[in-house]
């Protein structure tokens, strides 16, 4: 048993947010059932890269799933859907607000056949406000959410974070109001609406940013890879390459001056954190001098022995190939039906007794739609007969 196992998952999402959301309540057991046009999850299509004719993209977030072609446009296709919520425990969808209204599967029909249904809604903007029927694209909330106003270097133009942010920690955001709302319908008995935004994402984590503005009334600035609250806690350049080290209490400072060997930083001004922020330039300028005379290796071996949080500044191909990363399964390989061996992204919460599994890889567009179908009780002529009126498909059918 995992810890979601018995919950039942119908996903209308796509792209990133949505599929993240509901690959993670998958990998902890929850059944998904990925509903897709016959076209299917656009990200199918977005490639290079491709591993044979499988977009690396679409692999990356759906396994674990189901995937069934519906056409929600028609009745019929409406009733197969209603059919599935009957004892589903939650919807999951990402479209532009009001489209479940104009199909017709809003939050207020769908409880109608299931009183207890939990309807977790995505979107960049959210359901209510000024913004709510703006499209909503990852780069516009990491820039209209103030993430790319302090991503970069000082006095350079503004830079989004080096993958998307916004719509991934989305889908953090709504599998945890769903478990949260799964837990509140023990007491209560009902299901709600969980409404979700890319542009909440983005300012509900700006904690000690927003803090700062709050104390002080003054925007904060991009510092490149420094951090506005400490000194030093950044990236660094030595002889070879660059590396992180990051002296977060006064209690590190002393080891980190005693480590780096130069007497200038032993000095009362340097002494206290407050003290090291404002002294920031002329702290960061002795330092970048001194790291000029040695390899990473050698700084990061000097500042392991004394117990300095350190660290080199990796690449995708030493993230992947890291043995501590290996030995915590976080790159998994799995058989896929017709790619061979593939690898992908380890789940990042551990249970003691109830692990979560990656055991499927990715469908193929309406590989189990046959399945369900007759799981909800759909006769051979049925399931025929809604394939011909283009209602539904299954793999083999569509090829």
């Amino acid at each position: 048993m995992q810890p979601l196992t018995g919950i039942k998952v119908i996903d209308l999402t796509r792209i990133l947010s949505g599929p993240y959301c509901t690959m993670t309540l998958a990998d902890l057991g929850a059944e998904v059932i990925k509903i897709e046009t016959p076209n299917g999850d656009d990200t199918r299509q977005w490639g290079p890269p491709f591993i044979q004719d499988e977009s690396a993209y679409f692999l990356s977030v759906n396994r674990n799933k189901k995937s069934m072609i519906l056409n929600l446009k028609e009745e019929q296709g409406k009733e197969v859907f209603f059919k599935l919520i009957q004892d589903a425990d939650v919807v999951v969808e990402n479209f532009r607000p009001g489209t479940l209204k104009r199909l017709g599967i809003d939050y207020e029909v769908l409880k109608e056949h299931n009183k207890g249904i939990i309807l977790a809604s995505i979107s960049g903007f959210g359901q209510t406000g000024s913004y709510a029927q703006k499209p909503g694209y990852d780069i516009l909330a990491q820039g209209m959410g103030g993430l790319m106003s302090v991503t970069g270097e000082p006095g350079r133009r503004p830079v989004k974070a080096g993958f998307s942010i916004a719509d991934v920690g989305t889908g953090m955001w709504a599998a945890f109001g769903i478990l949260v709302a799964l837990h509140e319908r023990h007491r209560s008995g009902e299901g709600q609406w969980i409404d979700t935004s890319l542009l909440d994402t983005v300012v509900s984590w700006q904690t000690y940013l927003a803090g700062n503005y709050f104390a002080s009334g003054i925007n904060p600035q991009p510092l490149g890879d420094a951090h506005p609250n400490i000194v030093p806690y950044q990236g660094f350049e030595a002889s070879d390459g660059h590396f992180i080290v990051a002296v977060g209490n006064d209690h590190l400072w002393k080891k980190f001056v005693d480590v780096v060997g130069l007497r200038s930083l032993d000095d009362p001004k340097y002494a206290t954190n407050p003290q090291r922020v404002e002294q920031r330039e002329e702290i960061i300028s002795l330092l970048d001098e001194v790291f000029q005379t040695k390899t990473v290796d050698e700084w990061l071996t000097l500042f392991e022995l004394g117990k300095i949080p350190c660290g080199p500044i990796n690449s995708m191909s030493d993230i992947l190939n890291d043995s501590h990363l290996l030995e915590r399964e976080m790159v998994v390989e799995k058989d896929h039906p017709t790619l061979g061996s593939i690898k992908m992204l380890g789940i990042p919460v551990k249970f003691s007794r109830t692990p979560g599994e990656i055991k499927t890889v990715p469908p193929q567009l309406g590989e189990n739609t046959t399945e369900i179908l007759r799981h909800l009780g759909y006769s051979e002529e049925e399931i025929n007969d809604l394939s011909d009126l283009n209602i539904t498909a299954s793999e083999s059918a569509k090829v």
